[in-house]
């Protein structure tokens, strides 16, 4: 999909923790769930397939669970899901997922509410912010495997939530996605649009960033396309 430099590395992560605040997700530890999803997608293995549960809540909960126990280690994931580079910052990731943390933000987000809202009305939106990553991890996970079209058979559930997947910034683009994992850009049509692909091909552009070819595997085969 794209490298970048050990710098700039450690101030994406550090932009993770302080946007993610209250909700922040170790990086290593998504990442080897994420690697699950994608070679057991919508099989039993999968971490957060939505065929298995009965609702969103008991699919999270299971999600939660194997990313508690990666962190703590109470489970070791595959070694094939550790084989290529994943970030690690242990002092951060010590600090962004402590209590003490997630306090702080929620106490920041609490008082930008009282100074900024017009009207009590406005702090039903807090349980939002407070758990903002698990949330929008539950809408992709969910809708892009339950609701939508598919331009791709990939042999799972993925599907495109709606031509309007740059509401979650080309997440929705779930089927996409799923076709080619290693591509930065998740829209496949003229009438999608991934806001997320336009923001990297920024930073590629200013050599922030740089953006790799993605191979997609199709039947025993493989060959590059574009970004």
């Amino acid at each position: 999909m794209y490298t970048t430099s050990k710098t700039w590395e450690k101030v994406f992560y550090f932009l993770t923790w302080f946007t993610q605040g209250s909700s922040f997700l170790v990086p290593r530890a998504y990442g080897v769930m994420h690697r699950m999803h994608h070679e057991y997608s919508d099989t039993e293995q999968d971490p957060h397939s939505p065929h298995f549960f009965k609702d969103v809540w008991h699919m999270m909960l299971h999600t939660a669970k194997i990313y508690h126990a990666f962190l703590t280690k109470e489970r070791l994931p595959e070694e094939k899901f550790t084989r290529e580079y994943l970030p690690v910052w242990e002092k951060l990731d010590r600090i962004g997922y402590s209590w003490t943390s997630r306090l702080l933000f929620s106490a920041a987000y609490i008082a930008f509410y009282i100074y900024f809202a017009p009207s009590i009305f406005w702090f039903l939106l807090l349980p939002f912010h407070f758990l903002m990553g698990p949330i929008q991890g539950a809408i992709v996970n969910w809708f892009g495997h339950k609701l939508g079209y598919q331009n791709f058979k990939n042999g799972d559930h993925s599907r495109n939530s709606t031509p309007f997947g740059f509401l979650l910034m080309g997440e929705l683009f779930q089927n996409n996605h799923h076709y080619a994992k290693d591509s930065a850009n998740f829209a496949k049509k003229w009438f999608e649009f991934d806001m997320t692909y336009l923001i990297m091909r920024v930073l590629h552009t200013v050599r922030i960033i740089r953006l790799k070819p993605a191979s997609i595997a199709s039947n025993n085969t493989s060959f590059q396309t574009q970004l």
